[in-house]
């Protein structure tokens, strides 16, 4: 029988305590963590990158599909990934927590596990952070830290004219993987007798619940001398973030529609779904892969990763942001991706 211990049998010390007691630091930088007013970090004359993300659930995850290791993984993920989009390296985080009377002490063990899988793959620290309580559920702050040499960092607003338009992995996935889980939830709710059914699809739900950042596109630029001109991570859906990017840039693009990487497994559950696999990695989101722009210069360069996808190229501003189908028609590209401030 599964024993349940109340959070308030703890208290925050001692529930503190208790989900950071085995913490190892990985980085010489971390010289001090969490147990005193606050962390101590030393870059060692490298420049420092800083990025914060909220998590809430109902709104960014849900828990009747969302396995709690899962969700701890992911929150870790999903900032990591703005790191790497500065072209940084992550080397530590704070996370803090608010959660209801519904969770116990063994529910947050098991989300703080997927937090440690996640810091020990990607080599990162858990410095700090602070625990609450909720009257709406669970609710997640996280803070990133990473460091770049002096000048490496890459911003959104620094693409140029001609530069090539280029993409890591594939797209669209996540969001079938939600699409999918989404209709099996309302199916059990309607008929909670019935077991959902997931169709074999472990690509499009391992996108959505385990996604991955992409540290070895960083590590392939520093390998090959490459500086991305401008980049950002595919959070909200290709044709949102790369309107920021031409936007912040003062630059058009075109993008080929037969060049955006999607996986074949996505491409079948688009179809079975009866959804356009395209329109899914326009505008689905929560990928994770990393979008950027490089002077055509390095062309040559690009080829020896398989992993890198070049989908168009940025052009004069008055020319806009526009996709050339598999047909040859030209479409305006419109932001149609995540909004944070939707009703949901």
């Amino acid at each position: 029988m599964n024993t349940r211990t109340e959070v308030n049998e703890l208290g925050e010390f001692g529930l503190i305590d208790r989900l950071t007691k085995n913490i190892e630091f990985q980085n010489a930088s971390s010289v001090l963590g969490v147990g005193d007013d606050g962390a101590v970090i030393d870059h060692f004359g490298k420049q420092t990158v800083v990025s914060t993300d909220m998590l809430l659930e109902g709104v960014h995850f849900d828990l009747m599909y969302t396995p709690l290791k899962h969700l701890g993984y992911k929150a870790v993920v999903v900032n990591l990934s703005d790191i790497y989009a500065m072209n940084a390296t992550p080397t530590q985080i704070t996370l803090s927590i608010a959660v209801s009377n519904k969770f116990s002490v063994e529910a947050l063990d098991e989300f703080y596990e997927g937090v440690y899988a996640a810091c020990d793959k990607y080599g990162v620290d858990l410095v700090g952070g602070d625990t609450c309580t909720s009257k709406t559920g669970f609710t997640i702050s996280i803070t990133a830290i990473g460091e770049v040499a002096p000048d490496q960092f890459v911003l959104r607003s620094s693409a140029r004219k001609g530069d090539l338009i280029c993409v890591s992995g594939f797209l669209g996935g996540a969001f079938l993987g939600l699409t999918l889980l989404e209709r099996e939830k309302h199916i059990f709710l309607d008929s909670p007798g019935v077991q959902p059914d997931l169709e074999n699809e472990e690509y499009i739900v391992g996108r959505l619940l385990k996604p991955e950042a992409r540290p070895d596109i960083i590590q392939f630029f520093a390998e090959n001398d490459i500086k991305p001109t401008a980049m950002m991570d595919v959070s909200d859906g290709l044709s949102s973030d790369l309107l920021h990017i031409a936007t912040k840039s003062n630059l058009g693009c075109v993008v080929y529609e037969d060049k955006i990487p999607i996986h074949e497994d996505a491409k079948q559950a688009a179809f079975k779904f009866g959804l356009d696999p395209t329109a899914a990695a326009l505008s689905g989101g929560e990928d994770y892969e990393l979008l950027f722009t490089l002077p055509q210069s390095d062309y040559d360069k690009l080829v020896l990763n398989e992993q890198i996808s070049v989908i168009g190229y940025m052009t004069e501003p008055e020319e806009g942001c526009r996709i050339i189908t598999k047909g040859g028609n030209q479409f305006n590209i419109t932001a149609q991706g995540w909004n944070a401030f939707k009703e949901q």
